[in-house]
């Protein structure tokens, strides 16, 4: 899902930002520099070189670094008493920062002009700077505070208006400034008109875009952009409420297999149909971990047939998908007989396939080639046909989503992927023996590694099946996807440790979306230290085995509110229509406004 991880790879520019201290610096050392290049450069002033840098250095830090500074406190202040979100001191200094460098990069242009031509332009352009640096904050601020497009134009006029009365002040105070070449009332003319073009120009902008996503939807991409950076920024989960008047209650259903011993249940292996996303940790992102914490024994949660339509709008829609696995814990039948794990395939399908009491699980992948999520449909086929082919009470299909490539799509009805799996299916063997079942687990959540590692909360968690001499690792990691060819190396080394049989699957947790690289799939980077992990694991887990008996499971879940197949899609192809509209629209209206306040400024 392409459009998603590109809103996650917006953090890296939210998360990375200098701390105010150093954005306080930077503002002194370059206002300096600036002043210093703008009395070097220009032709005006009839000093030597020390005296040069000296004053003018001081004139760059009195007109643009003190004013810029004193704004950037003076903007939170504001921000915070209008309840506005999101602008942390941190944030409005480097605004200011970044403010102030376009100004410094104008005038020095301006003064280099001048020079050449023998020109004063210098004050024209200060005022171009004001102008711009004016649409700039106001642009932002109304982008992501969650004000009014009135108070973010408000606020925005605090850095420049301050700029222009230091830069009047030291006129007047001083011998060593550039000269006021104009009257006060033309200077404050000029300065007005060209705000009121980039304002118009700001608003149209804004309301273009904005209009598809709330005629669509009935909400504003601002909102939800600044709901999103308040997620990044502080953990917030305001951004479920726009979910949660956008989405539709759909039925699901979530699939389990319960191994126990005569101590009550030892492990659970669970797989919804419910898809944890869309990122961070917003709606159901960090469903493997949040579920799995709700059971007092080893679980295991997979990544069931489900794509992004199955996102739920909040965390609270887990405690439905909870309920149900617990109702069903309460009816299920044990008996201590399992089958051997076989595989089969079919051009690119390749399941994995293992029979316990009255169930049965298969264990889907397309590696080593790449794939995505396999759609809920689809899997409710492959449960239907293996059901009624197998004559089991339940079929538990787990999307092992561990083949990763960035061109990587979902397997959707209609695809050739889908009459691969089937015809797959129809290969499994029906005459099997069954044997007695013994189980071993363990769990480590690799604290050493992290998001940036595609690691989340939950880490590895391995689940070794020995039926008749036969060992089989279930190895699941915490993570979204796995880089293609990383799954092969893992079973190479796993079966050198004595096991027969070897699956890796990936949860599919969207918490690691959260760095510049949006999508992050396990073994990107790391992987020795990962393979330790994984040898570790497999060894405890074999170290754990005792003899259990095994029951099956399958439940509804009703009423789950999700983002929903007509939302989900509307949601992604109307961010694709505003990305596409404003490659075109922004260009357009703010050169257009660009040249006609330089015209404005310059020429009249």
């Amino acid at each position: 899902m392409s459009s998603m991880s590109s809103v996650a790879g917006l953090s890296k520019y939210i998360t990375t930002l200098p701390k105010t201290k150093n954005s306080i610096l930077t503002i002194i050392f370059i206002s300096f520099i600036s002043g210093a290049l703008i009395f070097l450069i220009g032709n005006e002033y009839p000093y030597g070189i020390i005296e040069k840098i000296l004053y003018g250095g001081s004139f760059g830090f009195g007109v643009l670094g003190i004013s810029s500074i004193i704004s950037g406190g003076i903007d939170q202040r504001g921000i915070d008493s209008l309840h506005g979100i999101n602008l942390k001191t941190k944030h409005s200094m480097f605004l200011s920062l970044l403010s102030m460098t376009f100004i410094s990069a104008i005038l020095i242009i301006g003064t280099i002009i001048g020079a050449l031509f023998h020109a004063n332009v210098f004050i024209n352009c200060l005022l171009f700077g004001c102008v711009l640096i004016f649409g700039l904050n106001t642009l932002i601020l109304w982008s992501v505070t969650k004000i009014s497009f009135r108070r973010s134009a408000m606020i925005g006029t605090i850095q420049p208006l301050l700029i222009l009365a230091m830069y009047v002040l030291v006129s007047y105070f001083s011998s060593y400034s550039p000269i006021i070449d104009s009257s006060l009332g033309s200077m404050i003319l000029k300065v007005i008109v060209g705000s009121v073009i980039f304002i118009l120009a700001i608003y149209s902008f804004i309301t273009v875009v904005e209009s598809p996503m709330k005629k669509n939807l009935g909400i504003g991409i601002l909102d939800l952009l600044s709901l999103f950076i308040a997620h990044m920024n502080e953990g917030s989960k305001s951004l479920e409420s726009l979910f949660d008047n956008m989405g539709e209650p759909i039925s699901t259903v979530v699939t389990f297999i319960s191994f126990r011993t005569k101590k009550g249940i030892k492990s659970l292996f669970v797989s919804p149909s419910v898809h944890p996303g869309p990122l961070g940790d917003i709606g159901g992102s960090n469903m493997p971990t949040i579920l799995a914490e709700r059971f007092n024994h080893f679980t295991m949660i997979a990544h069931g047939p489900s794509t992004h339509d199955f996102n739920p709008v909040a965390t609270r829609e887990l405690d439905k998908i909870e309920s149900a696995i617990k109702t069903g814990l309460e009816k299920v039948e044990y008996s201590p007989k399992a089958t051997l794990f076989k595989r089969y395939k079919e051009e690119k399908a390749n399941i994995g396939v293992q029979f316990f009491n009255k169930g049965m699980v298969i264990l889907s992948t397309f590696a080593p080639e790449g794939s995505d999520d396999i759609e809920f449909g689809v899997g409710l086929t492959m449960m239907t046909q293996s059901k009624s082919r197998c004559k089991v009470q339940d079929s538990i299909i787990v999307d092992c989503h561990n083949s990763f490539t960035p061109e990587s799509g979902g397997v959707l009805p209609g695809n050739d992927e889908v009459f691969e799996i089937i015809t797959a299916i129809d290969k499994i063997d029906l005459e099997n023996e069954y044997y007695d079942i013994k189980v071993g687990c363990y769990e480590n959540p690799m604290n050493d590694l992290g998001k940036n590692e595609g690691v989340g909360e939950s880490g590895i968690k391995t689940m070794v099946i020995e039926v008749a001499n036969q060992k089989t690792a279930y190895i699941l990691f915490d993570s979204n996807n796995m880089e293609i060819g990383f799954r092969a190396e893992i079973i190479d080394t796993v079966k050198e440790l004595g096991i027969d049989e070897v699956e890796v699957m990936t949860t599919d947790t969207h918490s690691v979306n959260t760095i510049s690289r949006g999508y992050n799939p396990i073994g990107l980077t790391k992987r020795p230290e990962i393979t330790e992990y994984i040898k570790e694991s497999v060894i405890k887990a074999i170290d754990d085995l005792e003899e259990v008996e095994v029951g099956t499971g399958t439940e509804k879940i009703e009423n789950l509110k999700t983002f929903g197949p007509t939302n989900s899609t509307e949601l992604i192809s109307t961010i694709s229509s505003i990305v596409a509209v404003s490659k075109i629209i922004a260009p357009v209206l703010f050169i257009s406004a660009i040249i006609i306040v330089i015209i404005w400024i310059f020429y009249t």
